[in-house]
């Protein structure tokens, strides 16, 4: 679920990303697989490998500070280099979430925010692995395309799935 911005400030810095399944598990098994050292989710959870196999925001944060004193830059600074793109996020609640997988007006409408955004968006919808809830996020370059496609989105998941959280 991480912004599009990092992906893209990532490849215009020459770093290799790896993308996996939401949650801390699927990370580290893709780390461990790719003998990656830093993972991590848009949550705030980072994982280093050199210090150990779970997340820890206290030893990231210190591990942040001190690159920025290395580098000698300000947090504002070295936050400058991604440009994050508007991103939606919406819970529906979904009690029939098992049938996301064949509900063909929800992917047609995927696609089509998909074609309509190309390279300059990104939409994901998944199920809740603990809610009854399918999840919807929406990236686009403006906040009018990212609020009117998550909401195309949400309308068919509401209509053919559930209804949304209050």
């Amino acid at each position: 679920m991480t912004n599009l911005g990092f992906r893209r400030a990532m490849a215009e810095a020459g770093v290799e990303v790896r993308w996996t399944d939401v949650g801390d598990r699927y990370v580290l098994e893709e780390m461990r697989r790719g003998g990656y050292v830093l993972g991590g989710e848009q949550s705030g959870h980072l994982i280093n490998l050199a210090h150990g196999p779970s997340g820890d925001g206290v030893a990231a944060s210190l591990h942040l500070l001190s690159a920025l004193i290395a580098r000698g830059e300000d947090l504002a600074t070295a936050g400058a280099v991604m440009r994050r793109l508007p991103q939606k996020l919406v819970n529906v609640r979904a009690e029939r979430k098992g049938e996301l997988a064949d509900a063909a007006a929800v992917w047609d409408a995927v696609r089509a925010c998909e074609r309509a955004l190309g390279e300059d968006g990104r939409v994901v919808v998944r199920a809740s692995g603990t809610e009854p809830l399918v999840r919807v996020m929406v990236e686009a370059p403006t906040v009018e395309d990212c609020d009117r496609w998550c909401q195309t989105i949400v309308e068919v998941v509401e209509r053919d799935l559930g209804s949304p959280l209050p």
